[in-house]
């Protein structure tokens, strides 16, 4: 900007300054007349002008700042200097400190080569992980802490945290932390968070770790607002910064349990004792305060046995080895950085490198950098550190990037934006990215961190989904291919091994594919509770289920989240999810990117709920600030369907964020009926009216919803049981095996058409005459009833022997000829083989299920070999045959039914090769890979594996 005549160039009259320090101060108010225009009408940056509340300069646009001073002066700024700078004036101080911009290492990589060695899969406690790894191999690099991806901070062997760890913990002790207290860890990341954790656990204490403040001059506030938390723990220590010490009686003098506030080299000074001895998987090893509990703290309390059962679940599903290397940026605070990446790499012994979140923030390209240059296989970001990747990376600052070796990134602790993956897997394919290594994931703290995780290298898959039926019904139909304003929403996986996920409605009943409701979850990583929070732990809790408080439906076996439960927005019968509507807000050019929230506020006179968005902007000209709200509302308008009641428009900051940088809706919530922002809005009483009446009709619709299933299912038992009965009393009395499966056939065809169940049925014409083996996937016990219906002539049944014991089913069963065997012993299934043999022979149809049972989760599990023996030593054909709907009609641990459809494909015969080992099991993988094909449920076979039988 050029001086006006008569006035003095601002820059020039910077008295003193040399020639770097004017560019510097210029490059800022460059930034500061882009970022702010009308501002710099009025206010000149100086050198004591403050960063972020003078110029309104955020940690986005620090990102920016930095990158233009790096390319003027062609250095490479000190990290923690950035970090700290509060004025221009430290800018300029760092400046004479910088030195020259380094060559990016791309061409050479630097990691140890390692030998292989197994995880700690004997180990019961992480005391016992790190034990295991310290007396097998000492000396293996365990973990290594980046300033950023050139310069290393220190390094730790498993034996090295070993003993720095128990040095820790004989200064806890010396301070009388007794087993079983807690200790808050308030540390950067850094090798004394590590040795910090470890002592607090040898001490038989249990750490909480809690996150440190930006920046040293925000120290005092920040512990202020951790009280909450310190409070609810019942903290007796805190391990900090040497910084804090000097606050550790403002600490005190609000806490009554609080005892010391140290630092690790303090503790490490102490004598050598006595330590106590390792806890049982059963204690509890973390208390994890989930993000933004400051103010209603919720400390998920973390055993032992489910963090390792958490670590296994996920390492099988990633294939995790001593080979992998994981490089993060995560904070060590949060579940996803501690034990998804620190805590897992233990385990298997895999090296990690971690860096501090503020490093990534001021450079985005370093963790990029730093995955390229330790050959890194795994890493993981939230879903706003891909967008700072794509955004704020200019394209030479990658030049040579390779990052071809990385297996799986994981994208998960917030929403995960479809957009975000293709511009991402796009940008960075070009640098090696493979297509299927981003993968979304789905967790939470409440079970420990992972939850769902797609099969390692499936490209990300996107449901586009029509956004009337979804936001109306909650059913998640596939959109038209030729809808313009679909929702889409990105799949996060399956559940882990040894984990459940359901979906259920309103009263807690299970609701079927593609339907939408409150995701539930169980599994051996789960919660006992909130610590000292018993009203929410008995919210967390419904018949051994745990809320995860997110709503979302299935659909092939994937979880698809479509929101928080407390954050959807009912809005005349439809649902309006926040983020998507956050999302699109933020891309109006003049809004902030991560600066807008969407929630409702209810309105008593209509009973409905008014739609707000408040959206942060640096524009202050009133013209141009109605021409965002007018464009805003335009957008809000066209994809939700319903005009928002109300737009504001705020400064920098105002949208209140949870640490790890999620959206805290319902602290804007509060900022806004508290009338802290944005201005009256007039009444708007005809519209609330008609929104009301609009609302009337879909509740009644829901009501009826309700009253149609229940009824439904009360006539579907009657149905069957009756058939039941009949059936039982008919195969009783008639003397021919062919009889009685004919009127079983027959009574069955008419339960399923009383009970309006529509079958459709293709390749039956496939089906012989005897000598063949049947062979079906088994989801249901409806399974059994709709092959009865439909399957000619006298079919015979293998089932488990179990139910031969059962008194009235078992006597039904023998009547109508089915062969009762052994799951899991091969002798018992021998010994039945002539008999299989011999009735196939005589015409009748040996009909399998050779995953031996079913389960509530859909999927193909593992097959017994049992069907395909008989089939290559009596040479019969086998047919691969699919039953899809069942599940969803009837599922496992369920007796509340839903009206479903369901069809039966019979597909093209297999024949056996041969009857030597290898060519039962290639017969086995042949026909298990055809119903695979066709069953449209995930592979459980690797979760899931029976015996050779």
């Amino acid at each position: 900007m050029q001086p006006q005549p008569g006035q003095t160039d601002p820059v020039a009259a910077d008295a003193g300054q040399g020639s770097p320090e004017r560019e510097l101060l210029g490059i800022v108010r460059e930034l500061v007349r882009e970022l702010h225009p009308q501002r710099s009408r009025y206010f000149e940056a100086s050198p004591a002008s403050r960063i972020e509340r003078d110029l309104g300069i955020d940690s986005l646009s620090r990102t920016e700042l930095i990158l233009r001073i790096e390319r003027a002066f062609r250095v490479r700024l000190p990290t923690h200097a950035i970090a700290e700078a509060e004025t221009v004036q430290d800018l300029v101080a760092a400046l004479e400190r910088a030195g020259p911009a380094q060559i990016r290492p791309s061409l050479v990589t630097e990691a140890p080569e390692l030998p292989s060695v197994p995880p700690a899969t004997a180990a019961n406690t992480l005391i016992e992980v790190l034990e295991w790894h310290a007396a097998r191999h000492p000396d293996r690099l365990h973990l290594t802490v980046l300033q950023d991806e050139v310069t290393t901070l220190g390094t730790l062997t498993y034996a090295q945290l070993a003993a720095e760890s128990r040095r820790v913990a004989y200064g806890l002790i010396a301070q009388d932390v007794a087993p079983g207290d807690r200790v808050a860890v308030m540390l950067p990341t850094s090798l004394e968070f590590f040795t910090a954790f470890f002592g607090i656990l040898y001490a038989g204490a249990i750490p909480v770790p809690i996150y440190p403040p930006l920046r040293l001059s925000q120290l005092e506030d920040h512990l202020r607002r951790q009280v909450g938390i310190l409070r609810n723990a019942g903290a007796r220590s805190m391990i900090g910064m040497p910084e804090g010490r000097r606050l550790a009686g403002l600490l005190r003098g609000q806490l009554e349990t609080l005892r010391s506030v140290t630092t690790v080299l303090d503790l490490q000074s102490a004598q050598p004792i006595t330590l106590p001895p390792v806890r049982q998987a059963g204690s509890v090893a973390l208390i994890q305060y989930t993000s933004g509990s400051t103010g209603d703290p919720k400390g998920v309390v973390l055993s032992h046995a489910n963090l390792l059962a958490n670590i296994r679940s996920m390492g099988a599903v990633m294939g995790a080895t001593s080979h992998d290397v994981f490089v993060s940026w995560l904070p060590l605070y949060h579940d996803m950085g501690l034990i998804g990446a620190w805590l897992g790499c233990m385990h298997f012994a895999a090296p990690l490198y971690a860096m501090p979140p503020v490093s990534f923030l001021i450079r985005p390209e370093s963790w990029l950098w730093a995955m390229h240059r330790y050959r890194a296989t795994f890493s993981a970001s939230p879903n706003f550190g891909f967008e700072l990747c794509i955004n704020k990376i200019p394209d030479e600052a990658l030049t040579g990037l390779e990052l071809s070796r990385l297996r799986m990134v994981a994208n998960g602790a917030e929403p995960v934006s479809p957009h975000t993956i293709r511009r991402f897997t796009e940008r960075f394919a070009h640098y090696g990215f493979p297509q299927g290594a981003i993968a979304p994931v789905y967790g939470l703290a409440e079970c420990s961190v992972g939850l769902a995780f797609p099969p390692l290298g499936r490209a990300p898959v996107i449901d586009r989904l029509d956004r009337d039926r979804l936001s109306r019904e909650g059913i998640a139909t596939p959109a038209k291919a030729d809808d313009r304003n679909p929702v889409e929403l990105v799949a996060c996986g399956q559940p882990l091994p040894g984990h459940e996920i359901r979906v259920v409605d309103e009263t807690g009943r299970e609701v079927g594919e593609r339907k939408e409701g409150r995701v539930e979850f169980r599994g051996p990583s789960t919660t006992i509770g909130y610590y000292q929070n018993d009203t929410k732990t008995r919210e967390l809790f419904r018949d051994g289920w745990l809320d995860s408080g997110d709503r979302g439906y299935i659909a092939g076996g994937d979880i698809y989240i479509t929101g928080r439960v407390k954050d959807i927005i009912i809005r005349a019968g439809r649902h309006l999810y926040p983020q998507e509507i956050e999302e699109a807000v933020a891309n109006i050019p003049g809004i902030r990117k991560g600066g807008v929230a969407v929630f409702s506020i209810a309105d008593e006179r209509s009973g409905t709920e008014r739609v707000i968005v408040l959206a942060e902007t640096r524009e202050e000209d009133p013209v141009r600030r109605d021409a965002l709200q007018k464009q805003a509302h335009e957008l809000v308008t066209d994809i939700a369907g319903t005009p928002p009641d109300e737009i504001v428009l705020a400064p920098p900051q105002t949208v209140p964020k949870t640490s790890s940088g999620k959206i805290r809706r319902s602290a804007a919530r509060e900022i806004y009926t508290c009338g802290r922002i944005g201005t009256a809005k007039s009444a708007l009483w005809l519209q609330v009216l008609r929104l009301w009446l609009a609302g009337v009709w879909p509740r009644v619709m829901r009501l009826g919803a309700r009253t149609k299933e229940l009824t439904y299912a009360i006539w579907w038992w009657l149905v069957i049981a009756s058939g039941f009965l009949l059936a039982f009393f008919v195969c009783l009395l008639l003397p021919s095996l062919h009889w009685r499966w004919a009127a079983v056939r027959l009574i069955a065809r008419f339960g399923l058409g009383a009970a309006c169940v529509p079958i459709s049925c293709s390749g039956l014409d496939r089906v012989p005459v005897g000598n063949t083996i049947l062979v079906f996937n088994h989801s249901s016990y409806m399974d059994i009833i709709v092959l009865a219906a439909l399957l000619p002539g006298s079919p015979l049944y293998v089932a488990k022997r179990e139910l031969a014991r059962q008194v009235f089913a078992g006597l039904l069963l023998r009547r109508l000829g089915v062969v009762f065997v052994e799951r899991y012993e091969l002798s018992g299934q021998l010994a039945d083989v002539e008999a299989l043999i011999g009735g196939a022979r005589s015409g009748r149809n040996i009909v399998f299920f050779p995953e031996g049972t079913f389960t509530r989760r859909p999927g193909l599990s593992a097959f017994y070999l049992g069907a395909f023996k008989i089939a290559a030593e009596a040479r019969m054909a086998i047919l691969p045959c699919i039953i899809r709907g069942t599940r969803t009609m009837l599922r496992s641990d369920q007796w509340f039914p839903r009206w479903s459809a369901i069809s039966v494909e019979i597909e093209d015969a297999v024949a056996p090769e041969g009857t030597d080992f290898p060519s039962v099991v290639r017969l086995r993988d042949t026909v298990r890979e055809v119903l695979l094909k066709h069953c449209g449920e995930p592979d459980l076979a690797e979760l899931v594996k029976p015996d050779a039988a």
